[in-house]
């Protein structure tokens, strides 16, 4: 495969350019950038500082990765990092920062995630694979983001939430605590709106699979008694059984934003 640059891009010398990659017009490639085998940037399209892309993504134009933090002051430091896996798309005006030196630096998206029009990926953000984030969809900073997350049209994050895997988060919603594995998240604030039975479904959860999780979900958040005990009293119940103790343990894990819970 040949690697092809434009003659109206710029591409700084240091960048690393694996083979295959094209860079249409009005690209720039800062020195710090390294580009995956098979990666193309359509046209318009940037991609600064120590940013490492993997194979075959696209990025599709105006889309910016690698950008400063937005932090008041803050200034282009070479410890700061963006990586992002193979098979990404972005979309027109997408953005993705790379992270906070203090915090470790890094702010990383997984394989295959496909980030639409002017969505935003805040730094030191953890994005895992197969994420799909819908148009303007806004990450803050120090955000966890577990495998096969859906966001909708407009929705938004509070820093330093937990997103587990295989959770929906509804177009328009404003998270401001931490959604559970499998999880279906509505409204502003959001609040807990049951499991993700359809996204579940459509990444081939069988039957058992579905019921081990939504027998953990009763247990948890329905019934008598305090929160606390009837986590504690599922973790009991369900030790053994992994898809019932992935929710538990991330909730019994806890961070620096509480869980959201159903009204």
């Amino acid at each position: 495969m040949t690697t092809t640059i434009h003659p109206t891009s710029v591409v700084e010398p240091g960048a690393r350019l694996d083979e295959g990659v094209t860079i249409g017009p009005f690209c720039y490639v800062g020195a710090c950038a390294e580009l995956g085998a098979g990666t193309r940037m359509i046209s318009h399209s940037t991609v600064l500082g120590n940013t490492r892309l993997g194979k075959n993504c696209t990025l599709h134009p105006h889309a910016a990765l690698g950008g400063v933090p937005q932090v008041i002051g803050m200034k282009e430091q070479p410890d700061s990092r963006l990586e992002i896996g193979d098979g990404c798309e972005f979309r027109e005006y997408a953005t993705a920062h790379s992270g906070m030196p203090k915090f470790g630096g890094l702010t990383s998206v997984g394989n295959n995630c496909y980030i639409m029009i002017g969505a935003h990926i805040a730094h030191d953000n953890r994005i895992g694979n197969n994420v799909v984030m819908a148009n303007n969809v806004s990450l803050a900073g120090h955000i966890e983001v577990g495998d096969n997350v859906w966001f909708g049209g407009l929705s938004a994050v509070h820093q330093f939430s937990r997103i587990g895997r295989n959770a929906f988060i509804g177009g328009g919603a404003i998270v401001v605590e931490d959604v559970i594995p499998f999880g279906s998240v509505v409204g502003n604030h959001a609040k807990l709106a049951g499991l993700n039975t359809v996204g579940l479904k459509r990444r081939g959860f069988s039957k058992a699979e579905l019921h081990q999780i939504r027998s953990a979900y009763k247990a948890v958040f329905e019934g008598n008694g305090l929160f606390k005990e009837r986590l504690e009293q599922a973790a009991a119940d369900f030790a053994g059984q992994p898809l019932a103790m992935e929710l538990i343990d991330f909730i019994r894990k806890g961070g620096d934003r509480p869980i959201c819970k159903p009204e």
